[in-house]
């Protein structure tokens, strides 16, 4: 699905992406944690094509992402609220993404529908503008935009940060009904270590850069991730 080939990205001198090579096959979930800096979010914005990396290439389906447009048509991405378009109300915003890949506007309320437990009501029927919304909620609407394409590829970077405990768990259980299409690959970056390992099966721990471990979840991961941070100054994991 994604393959990721002598991928470099640097700043001032400082090398903030460094992946020789990382495969990631359809239908599986993927966690991406490591401290601030670690170069998370660069990685993702690399991916999505929304900067330029110095070296490598990422391949999405065997096309490179920077050359042609064919993987947007199948992944869905929420990052920040940069996302949003934020003069706008949740309802407006959702016809809007709705209109790019060709959802009537019906179609639009009946999938909205399937999120009214996530949304808490706080989101649809406020004659609220998206600027105005919590940063909580924002997220609430750029993650159901997201999810409302029904897209292969679903890529979200720090989804629980800023939402209540009762929504972090609706988000979880949506994510594990997710992933019960094989079909569909999760990407989900999070400072959260008991939410990234509870639902994603396969977790890659980022370093200066650097992913210098690749786990597959299982009842150890969670300890064995929260002794790697502990540590001040941390060494790789061994085997």
């Amino acid at each position: 699905m994604i393959e990721i080939r002598d991928l470099k990205k640097s700043y001032n001198g400082v090398t903030v992406v460094d992946i020789p090579s990382l495969s990631i096959g359809a239908g599986e979930s993927i966690g991406l944690v490591g401290n601030n800096g670690a170069g998370k979010t660069t990685l993702f914005r690399i991916i999505l094509d929304l900067i330029r990396k110095d070296s490598g290439e990422v391949m999405s389906k065997g096309q490179n992402v920077a050359e042609t447009d064919s993987w947007k048509d199948y992944t869905g991405s929420y990052l920040d609220e940069g996302f949003l378009i934020d003069y706008l109300t949740p309802e407006e915003y959702f016809y809007y993404i709705g209109s790019l890949y060709q959802i009537s506007r019906s179609d639009v309320d009946l999938k909205l529908e399937v999120y009214s437990d996530f949304f808490n009501e706080e989101i649809l029927g406020k004659k609220k503008y998206i600027r105005d919304l919590s940063k909580g909620n924002q997220c609430k609407v750029g993650v159901v935009a997201c999810l409302m394409q029904q897209p292969e590829i679903i890529m979200l970077d720090e989804p629980f940060a800023n939402i209540d405990p009762s929504t972090q768990i609706r988000l979880k259980n949506i994510l594990k009904g997710i992933q019960k299409d094989p079909r569909c690959t999760t990407i989900v970056s999070s400072h959260d270590l008991n939410h990234v390992t509870d639902v994603c099966q396969r977790i890659l721990l980022m370093e200066k850069g650097r992913i210098i471990k690749d786990i597959r979840t299982d009842s150890n991961t969670l300890s064995e991730l929260e002794n790697y941070f502990s540590v001040q100054q941390p060494e790789p994991f061994r085997s």
